[in-house]
């Protein structure tokens, strides 16, 4: 008779606190400017697992008018002037000392030059003025911790969707591999971009705008689908729902008339700003549950974990539950007090580096708006 061998369950080389550990965690790569702080101790309950604990999670958004974009500089001139308020709310909200906390964590990259380098300059002022050791965070790693972290989620397959990034992910030998990714423009640039041409505000967001207005939507105009293995392409189905915009078919929003009224014929040849927020979301949200079932089936994983400021979308997120739970798999996604950027994530991504022993010297803080996610070793994880 054969005997199977039980899969020997892998140590964790994270050290376990010993008292409790404080992390100040600064993210300012886009246009969310946040501050949070953690706190890492050991169980009260003696059974050696950690207590992880959000003291403050404070966040400031910079909003420009519809039909605008965030440039740079005016983004970074808006951290300047808020970062201070920020970090002091944060602080303030935790009931701490900056002599209480053991190291101040900033995003690193990827991202926006100037406004990183205003976290950076911040992170480094503060080391500087209170004696405090640096760790630079990768942005995307700061999203998956944070992630796994709320969700209590194991060793998920994460789809990373954001304005900035579309990465399928799953982990392997201390590194977030990339097994899929966009080729072009991100889900959450091409959602952005949409809603400016269209007029919707930009106010909480863009993307959220464009979720709230694809479900009063009833036409699903055809636009290309752009998968390729694990990768997919958005510029070109970006370019093709802006063509309905010039369509002779197309109503603007003062043009829209009022349904199952007597004024409209009910087969009048149409399409809405509602049909197209709701074909583009169906499109790419469908070509983003391919790729991620792809992953899963590749390397055998039954759950999903989707991060970023688009996996906050709830449409994303019931398509990609009726696909796991047709693969008895199951979907984790955190709130948007998670799921959009903030300091928290990096103040947790950064806490575990420093249990490992990792810190910067001033001269290797420098930011970088290229930044892999797989050129990060994670080495507190099996």
């Amino acid at each position: 008779m054969a005997l199977t061998k039980t899969p020997k369950k892998k140590i964790s080389p994270l050290p376990k606190p010993t008292r409790r550990l404080l992390c100040l965690g600064i993210e300012g790569s886009a246009n969310k400017l946040g501050c949070g702080i953690i706190s890492h101790q050991p169980s009260p309950a003696d059974t050696g697992a950690t207590t992880v604990t959000v003291l403050s999670n404070v966040r400031h958004t910079y909003i420009t008018p519809p039909g605008e974009g965030f440039l740079p500089s005016d983004t970074a001139r808006h951290h300047r002037e808020w970062v201070v308020k920020v970090v002091e709310e944060a602080v303030r909200k935790a009931g701490v000392r900056m002599s209480d906390l053991d190291c101040i964590a900033f995003t690193k990259g990827p991202g926006m030059g100037t406004p990183l380098q205003v976290g950076a300059l911040t992170a480094r002022t503060l080391s500087l003025l209170h004696n405090i050791p640096l760790v630079g965070v990768n942005h995307c790693v700061g999203h998956i911790e944070m992630g796994r972290q709320i969700t209590s989620s194991h060793n998920p397959i994460v789809l990373y969707v954001s304005g900035g990034n579309t990465q399928v992910i799953a982990y392997s030998q201390q590194r977030y591999r990339i097994f899929g990714e966009t080729l072009d423009i991100a889900i959450g640039n091409c959602l952005d971009r949409f809603a400016r041409v269209i007029g919707l505000r930009n106010d909480p967001s863009p993307g959220y705008n464009i979720e709230k207005e694809a479900k009063k939507g009833h036409r699903l105009a055809p636009l290309p689908y752009g998968t390729k293995g694990m990768d997919i392409s958005l510029a070109g189905i970006l370019q093709s729902v802006e063509a309905y915009t010039k369509d002779k078919r197309y109503r603007t929003w003062d043009q829209v008339p009022v349904r199952d009224s007597p004024d409209t014929p009910s087969n009048e040849d149409i399409i809405t700003p509602y049909d197209l927020c709701f074909s583009l979301q169906e499109t790419t949200f469908a070509m983003l549950v391919e790729i991620t079932e792809r992953a899963m089936a590749h390397v055998g994983a039954k759950d999903v974990l989707i991060v970023g400021g688009v996996g906050c979308n709830m449409r994303l997120q019931e398509m990609m539950g009726i696909m796991a739970s047709e693969r008895n798999g199951r979907v984790f996604a955190t709130d948007e007090s998670f799921c959009i950027d903030n300091g928290i994530m990096i103040a947790q991504a950064g806490l575990l580096a420093h249990r490992m022993g990792i810190s910067m010297p001033l001269e290797k803080t420098g930011v970088t708006q290229r930044f892999r996610t797989d050129a990060v070793h994670v080495g507190w994880r099996a």
